[in-house]
């Protein structure tokens, strides 16, 4: 007896009470089969073998189990690139793309502004995301996680940029400016930070599914920014920028920090497509 794929699917997605799983179960019938989604919906009628109903089983059952879909597949697209990714990193958010927005519109302004820094890079998605659409940066993407760095520099080799892209594993910052392949002041520092505040994510559903080292901001959600704000200044070219990814519901109390921190500064909170507060904008006079 053979399985097609719409029986699959519409097995799959008679357990549940929305529309989205029909879509995660084309998803993962397209990963097991290696082909893209739009020809899994071109061909419901096709016959799928024993062994690849059993392994669409098995996936099937690791997102019932609350595994998140994006770690299942092995990858997940942002900014129109297809990252690789695995439990060591955060899951890239669409969110995130306006970061690299506005980080490119300020180097395609400032032609003579070519060094940035990625801090807290996980995935490599932001540095990856800027360095191909900026072939002459130079980048440096730290972050605390050895694990987070190798799935960051395979992502960098799986696009050819990892010879524009410095990896360092560091909390945050260097404590010492140590000669490094990349210059030793950026003009333009970049994070998405942890920032969720330690209660919060303890009650939400990604909580103990995405790693919480990417995810606990601590008790405010601002800890790490604290002290990047304390560490950034050393490391800035002058009349630099930053450009840093907020919890949605600290605007106010971010915005607040930069400007106690930096009497020097011209501050900007922007909204993203949903409307909320999401990116701060620090740019030294």
């Amino acid at each position: 007896m053979t399985t097609t794929i719409r029986e699959l699917v519409d097995n799959f997605s008679s357990q549940h009470s929305n529309d989205l799983p029909q879509l995660d179960a084309q998803l993962i019938i397209a990963h097991v089969l290696e082909k893209p989604r739009s020809w899994i919906a071109a061909h419901s009628d096709f016959s799928l073998s024993g062994p690849q109903v059993h392994a669409a089983q098995l996936e099937f059952s690791r997102l019932k189990a609350g595994e998140p879909l994006p770690y299942i597949l092995g990858h997940w697209e942002f900014f129109g690139l297809d990252f690789d990714i695995n439990q060591d990193v955060l899951i890239p958010r669409p969110e995130t793309e306006l970061l690299v927005e506005k980080a490119l519109a300020w180097l395609k302004a400032s032609p003579e502004r070519r060094t940035v820094a990625d801090i807290g890079t996980g995935s490599g998605a932001i540095a990856v995301a800027i360095a191909m659409q900026m072939p002459d940066t130079r980048i440096l993407a730290t972050d605390i996680s050895y694990a987070a760095l190798k799935i960051a520099q395979h992502n960098a080799k799986k696009f050819h940029v990892h010879h524009r892209i410095d990896f360092l594993q560091c909390d945050l910052l260097p404590k010492h400016i140590d000669p490094l392949p990349t210059d030793s002041h950026f003009d333009l520092i970049c994070a998405n930070l942890p920032y969720i505040p330690t209660q919060t994510l303890q009650a939400l559903p990604i909580f103990g599914r995405e790693p919480t080292l990417a995810l606990d901001g601590g008790a405010d959600g601002l800890d790490l920014y604290r002290r990047l704000f304390l560490l950034a200044p050393a490391w800035l070219a002058p009349h630099g920028m930053m450009l840093l990814e907020i919890e949605s519901t600290l605007g106010v109390q971010a915005l607040g920090l930069a400007f106690d921190t930096f009497s020097d500064a011209t501050i900007h909170l922007h909204q993203d497509l949903a409307g909320n507060d999401r990116l701060l904008e620090i740019m030294f006079i």
